[in-house]
C-alpha cells in the first residue's frame, strides 16, 4: 500500500538498495516453500495484480522493480510454486491504486510502470487481485495521519475527530472502493474470460482490543483503525459478490496475528529491512495468504 505519511518512497528505495542479493521476481517461478500439501494440476499463465500487500516490500528477497519493491517470496510466487504454474507474471506494485490497473504508475520521479492490466490476456488462466487500500489515500491516512495525530491527544480520538472534520466520509469511501474494485474485476474478466479470478483481502493490522507500541495510535483511535480495516475488507468482499469471484478473507484468516500480537503477520511501525517495510506483511503473512489463495483456486476448479 501507499504509506507516504510514514515511509517515503525515497526512503524505501534506499532501504531496498541495502538488501543483499536482490533478484528479479516478475515473470519467474518461485522456489519458495509450498503452502499446500495437495498436488494440484499444472496451471498455465498466472498474472498477479495488486499493491504492496501483494508485492511484499522488503520480504526477502526484494527487487526494486522500477520502484514497485516486489519480493520473490510474496504470495503470488508461493501460489505459483504450489500450483505448479508454468508462467508467473507478477506485476504487483507498491503504492498501486485501482487507477494504476489501467493507467501508468509513477512510483517515484522518473520511473514509469505500465498499467497492470496490460499483463492480462486471453492466454491467462489465473489472476489474483489485491487492490483498493490506496484508493482515496485510505491506508496512508491510517498509518500516516492517524499515527501522527496521536501526539496531540494520546488518550483521546484525534484520528476519529480528523475524519469527522476533514473527511473522507468513511462509509462513502468504502462504497467508492467497492465500486472501483468491482470495475477492476470486470476489466480482468473482459481481458481473460476463461481465467480463474481471485480477489484477495488485506491482513489484519489493528488488534481486536488493547494497544501496543508497535501500532502508535491514540488510545481511542484503535476502534477507528478497526473500522477502517474491516470496512476496506468488506468493500472488497462486496466487489467479489457482485462479480461472482472467490474472495480470500485475509482479515478473518489473520485473527490473532495483528501487528500487536505475539505472532504478527504484519509489521508494526519500525521498518526491518531484512523482514518487512513498516506496516506491511512479514513472510509469515505472505505464506498464510498463499495457503488461502491456493485453497480458493482449488475450490473454484473443483466446483
Amino acid at each position: 500500500m501507499r504509506s507516504r505519511g510514514t515511509v517515503s518512497l525515497a526512503v524505501l528505495l534506499v532501504l531496498l538498495a541495502l538488501v543483499a542479493g536482490c533478484t528479479s521476481s516478475s515473470g519467474a517461478q518461485s522456489s519458495g516453500s509450498d503452502p499446500s500439501s495437495a498436488a494440484p494440476r499444472t496451471m498455465g499463465r498466472y498474472v498477479a495484480l495488486g499493491d504492496s500487500y501483494t508485492a511484499g516490500p522488503l520480504v526477502p528477497t526484494t527487487d526494486l522493480a522500477g520502484g514497485c519493491a516486489r519480493s520473490d517470496h510474496n504470495y503470488p510466487h508461493l501460489v505459483a510454486a504450489a500450483l505448479d504454474v508454468h508462467t508467473l507474471v507478477d506485476v504487483s506494485c507498491s503504492g498501486a491504486s485501482t487507477a494504476d490497473l489501467t493507467e501508468a504508475q509513477h512510483p517515484f520521479q522518473g520511473s514509469t510502470v505500465p498499467p497492470q492490466l496490460r499483463a492480462v490476456d486471453r492466454r491467462t488462466t489465473l489472476v489474483t487481485l489485491g487492490i483498493g487500500g490506496n484508493d482515496l489515500d485510505l491506508f496512508a491516512t491510517l498509518i500516516g495521519t492517524c499515527t501522527r495525530l496521536r501526539r496531540s491527544d494520546p488518550g483521546g480520538t484525534p484520528c476519529r475527530d480528523y475524519f469527522a472534520q476533514h473527511g473522507p466520509d468513511l462509509d462513502r469511501a468504502f462504497t467508492t472502493i467497492a465500486t472501483n474494485v468491482t470495475a477492476a474485476v470486470r476489466a480482468v474478466r473482459h481481458k481473460a474470460p476463461d481465467a480463474t479470478v481471485v480477489l484477495v483481502g488485506y491482513l489484519r493490522l489493528v488488534p481486536d482490543r488493547g494497544t501496543c507500541v508497535a501500532l502508535p495510535l491514540a488510545t481511542g483511535d484503535y476502534a477507528e483503525g478497526r473500522r477502517i480495516t474491516r470496512g476496506l475488507n468488506a468493500a472488497l468482499e462486496r466487489a467479489a459478490k457482485r462479480t461472482d469471484v472467490p474472495f480470500v478473507d485475509m482479515y478473518a484468516a489473520s485473527h490473532g496475528h495483528d501487528a500487536c500480537s505475539a505472532d504478527p503477520w504484519v509489521n508494526g511501525s519500525v521498518t526491518d529491512r531484512a523482514k518487512a517495510l513498516a506496516y506491511h506483511p512479514f513472510a509469515a503473512g505472505m505464506r498464510a495468504a498463499a495457503r488461502q489463495v491456493v485453497a480458493a483456486v482449488e475450490r473454484s476448479r473443483s466446483s
